[in-house]
């Protein structure tokens, strides 16, 4: 719980093994047969991070680890394939995992939660990094709970004494990470496909904004976006696979200073090839 100084961590989105090919052939169903090219990058973006120094903290994933929906025919290859990847990361730098809508599908039930668990850890929780305290959200239960109301419940209610107990402890910062944004670029903006519902947005943003949080860092939408509620941050990470827009294959650098969060994001061959900039390193050099 305790301030011990800057420090920073490196947030990745998106790895989605399997979308590269099926988007190209316009058959995102059924086309994620092959996923050759994000092996590349994912073992790009592992490489990348390992060759850091100082260490980044933790390296997040923040959801849609692989392409295929639950019980479709390649998705435990493909989760194989990533975890056989993701074991070469550094020993000392731990992951953390976020569920996506492919991870546990559009409508997700308790089955679907269950499996993701089995395979990657809790769909929440929260842990504590020298005096910061994150929280990672199933983003999912905001997205469609219908067939399982009584897990959103859940995740509500133990959301709500997260941000009370944090409200105790005097932390420097709190910092969420799901995969889909509260919104792109405006609080206010229509409902679509890569944000939350403005029904359902606007009471999280308002939860979030009283208890005082600093950011929320997400993917799914594999473009880089963001804007703010209230002095509210929210991120929008693109992704380490398939890119929908101009963005290149990258990782997010998140630097955590007493007074601020401050992050830029990456191309892989950027950071594989000259690591963080200095202006960034300065800033964790300087409360030590």
């Amino acid at each position: 719980y305790q301030w011990k100084g800057p420090f920073y961590f490196i947030q990745g989105a998106d790895p989605q093994f399997g979308l590269m090919k099926s988007w190209a052939y316009g058959d995102t169903e059924n086309g994620d047969d092959e996923w050759g090219e994000e092996i590349k990058l994912a073992e790009q973006a592992v490489q990348a991070i390992n060759k850091l120094n100082p260490k980044p903290k933790f390296f997040v994933l923040c959801g849609d680890l692989v392409h295929g929906m639950p019980g479709s025919r390649w998705k435990k290859n493909q989760e194989q394939d990533l975890k056989d990847v993701l074991k070469n990361t550094d020993q000392d730098i731990p992951l953390v995992f976020v569920s996506g809508n492919h991870d546990i599908g559009n409508t997700p039930t308790r089955e679907t939660i269950d499996d993701y668990c089995k395979n990657w850890g809790d769909d929440y929780f929260s842990f504590w990094v020298g005096g910061v305290f994150f929280l990672v959200l199933n983003s999912q239960l905001y997205s469609d709970s219908s067939k399982c109301p009584e897990l959103r419940q859940a995740q509500d209610a133990w959301l709500d004494e997260q941000l009370a107990a944090a409200a105790n402890q005097k932390c420097k910062h709190i910092i969420v990470f799901q995969h889909i944004p509260l919104f792109l670029r405006k609080p206010d903006e229509d409902n679509d496909y890569f944000n939350l519902d403005k029904s359902v947005r606007q009471e999280i943003m308002e939860k979030f904004h009283k208890a005082g949080i600093t950011a929320v860092f997400s993917g799914h939408y594999h473009r880089n976006a963001g804007g703010s509620y209230k002095g509210l941050e929210m991120v929008v990470s693109s992704a380490i696979g398939c890119q929908l827009g101009q963005d290149t294959h990258g990782l997010r650098v998140v630097v955590v200073t007493e007074e601020k969060v401050v992050h830029r994001y990456y191309s892989l061959t950027e950071l594989g090839s000259q690591g963080i900039e200095k202006e960034l390193l300065d800033m964790l050099a300087k409360q030590k």
